[in-house]
């Protein structure tokens, strides 16, 4: 191992994490990954939790950091991984997020109609070809192509580290209680069967309490009503803002902002990709402190109403919104807003969330018993976790 660019990081879940590839040290300063310093892990959690700013380089660098604890783990159960596998795994693991644009989540889809992940492979290919290095291990890691199928479990799966990391860091930032989860004892009980990421028999709870630890932050966090209503009109402001453009209408914005809005029919090409991947919060926040002053009254009041926190109401619950009082507040929106009937939709916005306790179709969670048989999570939760989708029906308005 050389020590060439060893760093010491001093994370504030973890404590001081440092890693054991110098590979890993020129990716992290790469400006594709610093560029994830600016882009917030939890977009407009902290409307509702403030302490919620944390980013996803932090993120990233938590991952990195719980993946090489558990490669430790597996080699010290007698694992056999190859130096050029945990090199392949750690550079997939740091890299699983980079593809995330502005606002994370909350305008995946909005600003470029490519998955993230698909960005994060295209982020690989650029960041190999400029450090002259092999990420062809790491690329087929990623992609769920490698032969020995626990390497990909680790990084994306029922248990990755991606997960372990996201929950314990956010339930961090957020103060939820109820989201922390026991992430050490969980990769300390990972075990290997067959090439198959498995947990054994004494981690039973441990994999209970993560479950439902990450159901709770969910409802509680991710999918909270103010969080849900933050983000409407973040999207709505983005639909807006494109659609100004599209009638040749001036938006203040950045330069790379301003080529994805101008030319988002474009948006498989090179250009407007390197465009993307030089958007973070930054771009969009000051379109959004430049649109307090615009002419049109849509964007303006959306823009306004964002940033200073008047946001729109949210009804949430368990059955079909009454047709009547949807249609009443349709109206007595008209009647307060000088819009027409086309632009109710940027102050009005119907859908549906859907959060899953365990979902076995991702690939069951593999407990390793005493006597070392492997069964899945289900033969010991036949009933309670095996079970349909939760879902809320969600009405996000304009307060009149």
């Amino acid at each position: 191992m050389s020590y060439g660019k060893r760093k010491i990081f001093n994370d504030p879940v973890y404590g001081l994490i440092s890693f054991n590839h110098d590979v890993l040290y020129s990716i992290i300063d790469h400006p594709y990954m610093q560029r994830l310093r600016r882009i917030s892990q939890q977009a407009l959690s902290h409307y509702v939790y403030p302490g919620a700013l944390h980013t996803r380089f932090h993120h990233a660098l938590g991952a990195l950091h719980l993946m090489t604890e558990a490669l430790e783990i597996l080699t010290g159960k007698g694992v056999h991984i190859s130096e050029q596998e945990k090199r392949g795994v750690c550079i997939a693991i740091l890299l699983h997020d980079a593809g995330h644009g502005p606002f994370s989540h909350a305008l995946e889809h909005v600003l470029i109609n490519i998955r993230h992940e698909e960005l994060s492979v295209s982020i690989m290919n650029r960041i190999e070809k400029e450090l002259g290095e092999d990420f062809t291990l790491a690329r087929k890691i990623f992609q769920n192509d490698y032969d020995r199928p626990f390497l990909n479990q680790l990084v994306s799966g029922q248990l990755d580290m991606d997960r372990l990391d996201y929950l314990t860091r956010d339930s961090y930032f957020s103060g939820v209680a109820e989201g922390v989860i026991g992430y050490d004892r969980i990769i300390r009980m990972l075990h290997v069967v067959d090439d198959q990421l498995t947990v054994e028999e004494k981690g039973l709870y441990s994999v209970e309490k993560f479950l439902v630890a990450r159901r709770i932050m969910y409802w509680q966090v991710y999918l909270h009503k103010t969080v849900i209503a933050a983000e409407q009109m973040l999207i709505s402001i983005m639909k807006r803002a494109s659609w100004l453009v599209s009638q040749q209408k001036h938006v203040e914005c950045s330069m790379a902002l301003r080529m994805l809005l101008y030319q988002r029919e474009n948006q498989g090409s090179e250009e407007l990709l390197g465009a993307f991947l030089t958007l973070d919060d930054t771009d969009i926040l000051h379109m959004i402190k430049c649109g307090l002053y615009a002419e049109d009254f849509i964007f303006r009041t959306l823009c306004t109403n964002l940033l200073h926190r008047r946001l729109f109401k949210v009804k949430l619950q368990n059955t079909p919104l009454d047709q009547s009082w949807k249609n009443d507040l349709r109206l007595k929106i008209l009647e307060k807003l000088p819009i027409d009937e086309s632009e109710i939709h940027y102050f009005l916005t119907e859908k549906t969330e859907t959060n899953t306790l365990y979902n076995s179709q991702e690939g069951e969670i593999i407990i390793r018993s005493k006597d070392g048989t492997p069964r899945p999570f289900s033969h010991y939760y036949p009933d309670f976790y095996i079970k349909n989708d939760e879902e809320k029906f969600v009405f996000i308005y304009y307060s009149v």
